[in-house]
């Protein structure tokens, strides 16, 4: 069983409607599976944005926060599991 990963990906972000687009074709070696991982991202302002999203699988639900060199979401994980996650940038 192989451990790579292959993808591409396709995104777009609207400005109008300050919404980004994004789908994904995804091969992994792990499980020998094919999927279509998409999702879309809403600017709600002050750093905030909802984002909505499928990883092939199951979907997910993210609120997050981003400033300058940090950021903190809050995860739905497969809409049953709450999650945090922390990032930083130096």
């Amino acid at each position: 069983m192989g451990e790579q990963s292959y993808f591409a990906t396709i995104s777009k972000y609207i400005p109008r409607l300050r919404t980004s687009l994004y789908a994904s074709l995804n091969y992994s070696e792990w499980d020998d599976k094919l999927n279509v991982p998409f999702g879309v991202g809403v600017e709600l302002g002050g750093g905030f944005s909802f984002r909505p999203m499928y990883d092939g699988d199951r979907g997910h639900l993210m609120l997050n926060y981003y400033a300058a060199r940090y950021g903190a979401s809050l995860m739905y994980v497969w809409l049953e599991t709450m999650g945090i996650s922390f990032s930083a940038g130096f």
